[in-house]
């Protein structure tokens, strides 16, 4: 899954949710940074049943070394659809991988 998403978001086969756009304005989180973060990143959780079809989360680190979060539409979707971004609070998360019980 992972493979697919990098290839449509590095040529460009992707969009932002309205949500999306607003969490990187106020968390200054760049398109080249979320571009950073999936180019590198790992599927971390996957959510099947999303309300609005199949999405996953994406963690990655951007070239500045910044943590990043992108939750995303799977694949199967014929442009991938950017849910939400955003820095993840380590105290909520294990290596910015795993929830914190």
């Amino acid at each position: 899954m992972i493979d697919e998403i990098r290839k449509r978001v590095a040529c460009g086969d992707f969009e932002f949710s309205q949500h999306a756009v607003d969490q990187a304005i106020i968390r200054h989180i760049s398109v080249q940074e979320l571009r950073e973060a999936i180019a590198g990143g790992e599927v971390i959780e996957e959510y099947p049943d999303d309300k609005y079809g199949p999405s996953c989360l994406i963690f990655g680190i951007t070239g500045a070394g910044r943590p990043v979060h992108v939750q995303c539409s799977d694949h199967s979707r014929p442009i991938v659809k950017i849910i939400t971004v955003y820095e993840p609070d380590p105290t909520l998360w294990i290596e910015f991988k795993v929830r914190r019980a």
